[in-house]
């Protein structure tokens, strides 16, 4: 009874309407209620499911990425981008993709780079004769893979939920999945664009190529000295996230000098309204996962998963048809915190790698990220393109295709994800 408490609970809960947070932390309520589990265990779990040093890394991510993206990091890196791609047919959308996965090794946050993008390319690329839909399409799709390249929270928060999968481990294993889901999406924006002719507009001089790196090295650097520092022991993730902050407040207020006290103001409240956010749903989603975890309800739903077909492949399908699916809904955070304690079990019972389970996973809802009805990078670009989301299918549906086709190679060749982390050494 307690078990149906819990998960019927929580769909009743999410159809009318309430917060995510509140349906995961008062169904489990509800559920210790019911199996006399002791109501104290409630405050334990809240307290017990943030007070996690690597979770300390968020909120200062989230602050980094903020700060890169008010610094005009973005705008040097587009500059610096076209001086290389420069004009051509379809130059411009080249450059708003590789543009974004810079972006998303600082960020590690699909919306923030795809704000951050979006305002600097997407007025650029209407000059030069690209639909609004197309562009916002393209940099929405882009921009999900910051959640893949690291530094990423969504990886934090696996590791967090796994304790088998290390973050340099897993930062080390999005490298070479992010980069290739990045890559796949320049054969459809360049067929695209030679095929309607869109960049042809595209007929301003070529950025002089030193001039601009210089202005774009100190955003370059960012991902190197984070991912860098990580390699050589200099600092842990956490750690990572601060050097990030304190290089992108002086970036922004003494070599660029676009961050104003107001504006370092502004960049500390939102920082702080997301990442409370974030951890409001983490702190409640432990009372969830303590509760199912206790009465064995999500070892139950695993074995029936796993013995209601013996067909290893068969279940891998469903699995990931399962997370496409609901990353057209919820955001990559929500999922982790809502399936992993159900998905664990199953990762056990056919002994997959835990690092490249978590990168699986995170390719999923990276699609999920610019895929209608809910895609929140899409909102975004949508938003700053003064357009509706129903515009832009006819050509996000070509962005989806090619990044799965990245997803599958990845499914189906694991060693894509765990070379990296083999080689540094962070996997057997």
């Amino acid at each position: 009874m307690a078990a149906s408490i819990l998960f019927l609970g929580f769909l009743a809960l999410m159809l009318l309407g309430a917060p995510l947070a509140v349906a995961l932390g008062l169904a489990g309520t509800l559920s210790i209620l019911e199996a006399q589990l002791g109501i104290l265990s409630v405050p334990t779990n809240v307290y017990a499911g943030i007070a996690k040093y690597p979770l300390l890394a968020i909120p200062v991510f989230i602050l980094a990425g903020l700060i890169f993206e008010r610094a005009g990091v973005a705008k040097q890196l587009v500059t610096f981008a076209s001086s290389i791609v420069g004009a051509r047919n379809g130059g411009l959308a080249v450059v708003a993709v590789l543009v974004c996965m810079v972006m998303g090794g600082i960020s590690g946050s699909g919306p923030a780079d795809a704000a951050a993008v979006a305002t600097v390319m997407i007025p650029s690329m209407a000059k030069a004769g690209y639909p609004r839909a197309f562009s916002a399409s393209v940099i929405a799709a882009a921009a999900a893979t910051a959640i893949l390249i690291p530094p990423s929270v969504a990886f934090i928060i696996y590791s967090v939920m796994v304790p088998q999968a290390s973050v340099p481990a897993l930062f080390a294993a999005g490298l070479i999945p992010g980069i290739l889901a990045g890559l796949s999406l320049l054969l459809p924006v360049v067929w695209l664009s030679r095929r309607h002719g869109f960049g042809l507009a595209d007929v301003g001089p070529r950025p002089p190529f030193w001039q601009s790196l210089r202005q774009a090295v100190w955003g370059l650097l960012a991902p190197v000295i984070i991912l860098g520092g990580l390699r050589t022991g200099a600092f842990t993730p956490t750690e990572a996230a601060a050097v990030a902050v304190f290089y992108g407040l002086f970036v922004g207020a003494f070599v660029y000098r676009t961050l104003s006290v107001r504006a370092l103001f502004d960049v500390l409240a939102d920082a702080a309204e997301m990442s409370a956010v974030v951890l409001l749903i983490i702190a409640l989603s432990s009372v969830f996962a303590w509760a199912g975890s206790t009465m064995g309800a999500f070892d139950a739903v695993a074995d029936a998963a796993v013995h209601a077909t013996g067909n290893e492949m068969l279940i891998l399908l469903l699995l990931n048809l399962a997370l496409l699916g609901l990353g057209m809904l919820l955001d990559a955070v929500s999922i982790f915190l809502i399936l992993l304690p159900l998905l664990t079990p199953i990762m056990a019972a056919f002994h997959w790698d835990p690092v490249w389970f978590g990168v699986m996973i995170t390719m999923n809802l990276a699609i999920g990220q610019f895929t209608p009805p809910m895609a929140v990078n899409l909102m975004v670009t949508c938003r700053v393109a003064g357009i509706t989301m129903e515009s832009t299918v006819g050509w996000v549906l070509w962005m989806v295709g090619a990044m799965l086709g990245a997803l599958a190679l990845v499914v189906a060749f694991p060693e894509l994800a765990l070379w990296v982390p083999r080689q540094l050494g962070y996997v057997g």
